[in-house]
């Protein structure tokens, strides 16, 4: 089964991003963020929220487009219509079933892009196996959540590593 990784960037208080959808205070290069940019390879797949894959549009991504062209997009929404979809997108009902069965399908792992309200219905569900937090220098005192939810599960700190810009941990996620 293809393992699902959470990679994410996040403030030392837990956010995701600001109010409004505000990213402007996160790091927007340097070796850590080289870093991420050199893991997107490793995933030929990306879910995410309709929510998540609209905020694309403020950087210019146009509706039905892929944010990461090299990966197979599964979007989970229940209102999202996208007219001309690329090749490889897919607009998904969130269901357990369907994640199984994509997970069931060979590739490599996939990326999770978020955001907190789908990260929190896949962790749940028991869906992710890896947590890898881009862990960003700032406080947000407001906005998105890692996680808006409750939802319990142990970490094991797989790796670390410490660059100018940030640090990236991995978990293992253990579920009780």
């Amino acid at each position: 089964m293809r393992r699902i990784d959470y990679y994410v960037a996040t403030s030392l208080d837990g956010y995701i991003c600001g109010p409004a959808e505000d990213v402007s205070q996160f790091s927007q290069g340097g070796s850590g963020v080289d870093r991420y940019l050199a893991d997107l390879s490793m995933y030929d797949a990306v879910f995410m929220g309709r929510k998540t894959y609209e905020f694309g549009y403020k950087y210019g991504l146009q509706p039905g487009s892929k944010a990461y062209p090299h990966m197979e997009h599964f979007i989970f929404s229940s209102n999202l219509e996208l007219e001309n979809a690329a090749p490889g997108i897919h607009v998904c009902d969130l269901q357990v079933e369907t994640i199984e069965t994509i997970r069931k399908r060979s590739g490599g792992p996939i990326y999770l892009c978020g955001g907190g309200l789908f990260a929190h219905w896949m962790l749940e569900h028991r869906m992710i196996d890896r947590i890898i937090l881009k862990l960003n220098p700032i406080l947000l005192g407001a906005g998105t959540r890692l996680f808006e939810g409750s939802a319990a599960a142990q970490l094991e700190m797989r790796e670390y590593q410490a660059f100018e810009d940030i640090h990236i941990h991995t978990y293992q996620v253990i579920y009780p």
